[in-house]
């Protein structure tokens, strides 16, 4: 299927997805307190930014906006249960390419569809992930972890979420390089960076924020960003491309879903009110400090995006041979 087929399919399935309804009920909304699924563990990139958007999100509302950190299964545990909520506007989730685009590609069964399970709202930011090494590792570039690695099949490890991108990301370098690293499965970025940090791992990627103190404090070695472009942050640290990997271009992308069903006019409103929030300068300035890059958009945006990043996804899962039952 075509990008364009592809797209056209999400828009129609998201038509489908949020039915429109009076304007009364939107009207009253909210009344009570909205909660945020975050399908990942505390700490971690995903509920940063799910953390700074509910607290916008809370004073444009002026109701409360907790954030329920719920991590298991790659994200599709939770992004399941919110798929079976009321779909009155007061549970949502925050929507990544783990449990949306690559879920789907590895697992059996996740028990969702991606798009006809869900009414996109709001495309939040996207931001690229950092490979890191423990500064005591004798290597200082990507090549040359890989070579290290060759030399000792099986000595190195890595912790990241099962099924998130950064799982996918050195799973498809080790396809790619032939490097035997070993993963050890996390609940999230931030576990995963603490384990890194407690030596019992080598390996690690997450976005950059939470990485760049303790590489400023030399604890972590970086070797590579997995964006498009290097990062101003970093300006002497290598992309994926630039490391020998053409087209390797990956981003963490944040998205807020709601469940299929919810009507239009909630929708709507959500996403008026978050776009709001972050086209204000301050909000600007503080994803920029955790290193997101805000965006702007439609539900109909984040419906693209999201098939977009499925089929991107899927071929990355084929590549690595990624399989869990």
């Amino acid at each position: 299927m075509t990008r364009a087929a592809r797209i056209a399919a999400a828009l129609l399935a998201f038509g489908a997805a949020s039915q429109p309804s009076g304007g009364s009920a939107a009207d009253a909304y909210p009344s009570r307190p909205i909660r945020i699924v975050v399908p990942y563990a505390a700490g971690g990139a995903t509920d940063l930014i799910t953390r700074v958007v509910a607290q916008s999100l809370s004073a444009s509302l002026g109701v409360s906006v907790i954030v329920e950190n719920r991590a298991g299964v790659g994200g599709t545990l939770a992004s399941r249960a919110v798929s079976l909520a009321e779909p009155d506007g007061y549970t949502l989730l925050t929507a990544t390419n783990g449990p949306f685009a690559i879920g789907p590609a590895i697992y059996h069964n996740v028990g969702y569809d991606p798009i006809k399970s869900f009414a996109p709202i709001e495309y939040l930011a996207g931001a690229p992930d950092l490979l890191v090494t423990r500064s005591d590792l004798p290597v200082d570039s990507l090549a040359g972890l890989f070579a290290y690695a060759k030399a000792h099949p099986g000595l190195l490890n890595y912790g990241a979420g099962a099924g998130t991108p950064a799982h996918l990301i050195i799973e498809w370098l080790k396809a790619k390089s032939g490097a035997d690293i070993v993963y050890i499965p996390h609940k999230g970025g931030a576990p995963a960076t603490t384990d890194l940090l407690a030596g019992e791992t080598q390996l690690g990627i997450e976005i950059l924020a939470p990485l760049l103190p303790h590489v400023r404090d030399g604890k972590l070695k970086p070797l590579a960003v997995t964006g498009a472009r290097r990062s101003p942050e970093l300006p002497d640290v290598p992309t994926l491309i630039e490391s020998g990997f053409p087209g390797a271009a990956f981003i963490a992308a944040f998205g807020i879903v709601a469940p299929a069903g919810t009507s239009a006019a909630i929708v709507a409103k959500l996403n008026r009110a978050i776009n709001d929030s972050l086209g204000s300068d301050t909000m600007k300035a503080t994803l920029a400090k955790i290193g997101f890059q805000a965006n702007i958009g439609t539900p109909e945006d984040l419906a693209a995006f999201i098939a977009d990043e499925m089929a991107r996804w899927a071929e990355v899962a084929k590549v690595t041979g990624v399989k869990i039952e």
